[in-house]
């Protein structure tokens, strides 16, 4: 299978084939189209390893229709442009990615990407789909929360909520791990597969 990473906005494009990803395992590949930069939510350039946000220089300008705040936004001080993709670089130049800027959730100064929590939540065998939230939390400023369909939404309950968080202590770190679980017969996602995050998020903030 080969992959490939770009967006509408065509500010940069990584790749990468079957061979490749067997020596990188997760990676969406390297850049063909523009220089790929990590950097802090400053705009400073990470080292290799460091997770930041992807930025793509050398790329023909580009402006959100009518919109020059959210164009502002996504460039730094050098004119990148990031898409709000969170991801970390190989000494190789290989990107992977490990989530979207506005869904990391920082609990207790902490950031927690719920892509990874999410990867191991679906693995269990119980689980047909997650989606993973930070919710109000007054000692942390977020706690995370997971929000689960079941293969048999019958199962829902506080023994298979239970058994879901023990599985994800035996995956991850605790302080990754979900603090409460709750049940969705039908998690909202888009025909191309995207999960509609903002819908279950919207649940547990007040308005």
């Amino acid at each position: 299978m080969h992959e490939y990473c770009a967006g509408t906005e065509n500010n940069g494009l990584c790749s990468i084939t079957p061979q490749q990803w067997l020596q990188h395992p997760g990676s969406v590949g390297r850049t063909s189209h523009g220089a790929l930069h990590i950097c802090d939510v400053d705009g400073r350039e990470l080292a290799v390893g460091d997770t930041g946000l992807a930025y793509f220089a050398d790329r023909p300008v580009f402006e959100y229709h009518n919109d020059p705040v959210r164009t502002a936004q996504i460039r730094n001080a050098l004119g990148w442009s990031t898409l709000g993709d969170m991801g970390k670089v190989d000494a190789d130049g290989y990107l992977t990615l490990v989530d979207r800027r506005a869904f990391m959730i920082i609990s207790g100064g902490v950031n927690i990407y719920p892509q990874e929590v999410e990867a191991v939540l679906v693995g269990h065998p119980a689980v047909a789909d997650v989606g993973v939230v930070g919710v109000p939390s007054e000692d942390f400023g977020e706690d995370v929360k997971a929000v689960v369909q079941l293969m048999q939404p019958a199962q829902a309950g506080p023994e298979t909520a239970s058994e879901l968080m023990a599985y994800c202590r035996q995956h991850l770190a605790g302080y990754k791990c979900p603090k409460s679980i709750d049940f969705d017969p039908d998690l909202p996602r888009h025909p191309t597969g995207k999960l509609y995050k903002q819908q279950p998020r919207r649940r547990y903030w007040p308005t």
